[in-house]
């Protein structure tokens, strides 16, 4: 028992350090699919990794002197985040955890005099408002069918989430493109310099405290993708692959939907998104007093 203990241990602290290099692979693939998706031949799938090495060789331009620091503690906490994930702690630890990332970023975007970073700061403090209600709800759909907010209490159970909570699953796709910053809800920034933001909410960022901010990107993708794989953690492979399918998804809609504005990534997940997880509750509730 101590030794599955001790693997499992190494192998959840061995993933948290990998956790911004899996990322970066899965930032590489979605430039892949996207440019064939555009008829285009597209960059290497390790390009990201060659963007972040250059940044981090170039001379920075330092707005504020707090923005190198709040860089720093963005992809710290999302790397915080992620560990107590990979740990099996409290989902609602997480989910604050990764709050405060967020925060980081939106201070140092305000703390800026271009208009384009506080604009993009303040919309994404608006996209933070729009998906954390349903990632606290997700994570009180998760108690009920469990009865631990603890993630490793989901890994003893002998059926997958997703059958008792197929709502709660489909709530968080929106989620997963808010957060991946895709179309149609990139309101706060882009992958690109095609809106009227330019960059948004990274646009004071450059040199190493913009590749600080890249990992911590790449740290938060991987830790919301591993939160859906919870879905089926009774098969790890099932949930990777589960994980997978819904970021095609996301890719998807990327370059299907225009961009919208923020007034629509509201109603989407706090009317949608919200209203399909109560549903689910609802419906576990109604299931349980049938059987009473």
């Amino acid at each position: 028992m101590l030794e599955n203990i001790s693997l499992n241990t190494i192998f959840s602290i061995v993933l948290i350090f990998c956790a911004p290099i899996i990322g970066g692979f899965l930032m590489g693939i979605d430039r892949k699919l996207t440019a064939r998706m555009q008829s285009r031949m597209g960059p290497p799938i390790i390009q990201p990794f060659y963007d972040v090495i250059k940044l981090w060789g170039k001379e920075p331009f330092i707005s504020s002197t707090l923005q190198p620091i709040l860089a720093f503690c963005y992809f710290g906490f999302s790397l915080t985040s992620f560990a107590l994930l990979a740990l099996g702690q409290d989902l609602l630890l997480i989910i604050f955890t990764l709050g405060i990332a967020d925060s980081c970023l939106i201070i140092a975007s305000l703390n800026s005099k271009s208009p384009y970073s506080v604009l993009g700061g303040k919309r994404e403090l608006l996209s933070i408002m729009s998906y954390e209600p349903v990632l606290l709800l997700t994570a009180i759909s998760i108690y009920y069918v469990t009865g631990s907010f603890m993630v490793a209490r989901i890994f003893y159970l002998s059926y997958p989430l997703i059958s008792y909570l197929p709502l709660v699953f489909i709530a968080l796709i929106p989620v997963l493109v808010i957060d991946l910053k895709k179309s149609p809800y990139d309101v706060s920034a882009s992958g690109h310099a095609h809106q009227e933001l330019v960059r948004g909410v990274f646009t004071e960022f450059s040199g190493y405290s913009l590749a600080l901010i890249e990992l911590g990107h790449w740290t938060k993708v991987v830790m919301m993708l591993s939160l859906v794989s919870l879905f089926w953690a009774t098969n790890l492979i099932i949930g990777i692959c589960l994980a997978l399918v819904l970021f095609f998804i996301v890719l998807v809609i990327d370059n299907v939907y225009p961009r919208l504005d923020w007034k629509s990534m509201l109603k989407t997940t706090w009317s949608i998104g919200i209203i399909l997880i109560i549903a689910n509750i609802v419906g576990l509730i109604a299931r349980v007093v049938m059987h009473i």
